[in-house]
């Protein structure tokens, strides 16, 4: 994954294209940033770390872009959006709601889970197995709905 933003980012850099460039380098800090964090800059983070951190910088794209909208700042909110769209070309293809919440189900019946205390249990079990393809806010509130069935 590393090696693909580096040639992204060369290929930007020698095309012109500043948005698509500065978005990869954002990228590649907050990759540094984790591996530092984490105490493993020599070794470097696995693909899915950061797919988690290109999933992270979406969501805060995504919610920034919205902030902007409703502070009237239409023109950032676009430079957000724009920024997110970079980024999710990075990342799986996000499932939807129903995709979701048929692993959901089949967790439940799994863990034999059927109260809001086992939660957690089903959250982590379906972020597990879905990875960075499903949004946490939608897995947990689709959890949540299940069990409050």
């Amino acid at each position: 994954m590393k090696d693909k933003l580096n040639s992204d980012l060369k290929a930007a850099l020698l095309g012109g294209d500043r948005l698509r460039a500065d978005t990869i380098k954002g990228i590649k800090a907050a990759v540094l940033n984790e591996e530092i964090a984490q105490g493993v800059r020599e070794r470097g983070l696995s693909d899915e770390d950061i797919q988690q951190i290109l999933a992270r910088e979406s969501k805060k794209r995504a919610e920034a872009a919205e902030m902007y909208k409703k502070g009237g700042a239409d023109d950032r909110a676009d430079a957000e959006t724009a920024e997110k769209v970079i980024i999710d070309a990075y990342l799986p293809k996000q499932l939807d709601e129903a995709e979701i919440s048929e692993v959901i189900d089949q967790k439940v019946t799994e863990l034999g889970a059927t109260a809001t205390a086992d939660m957690g249990k089903v959250i982590g079990a379906v972020k597990v197995q879905l990875g960075a393809a499903a949004d946490g806010s939608v897995i947990a509130r689709l959890t949540k709905e299940k069990l409050q069935q």
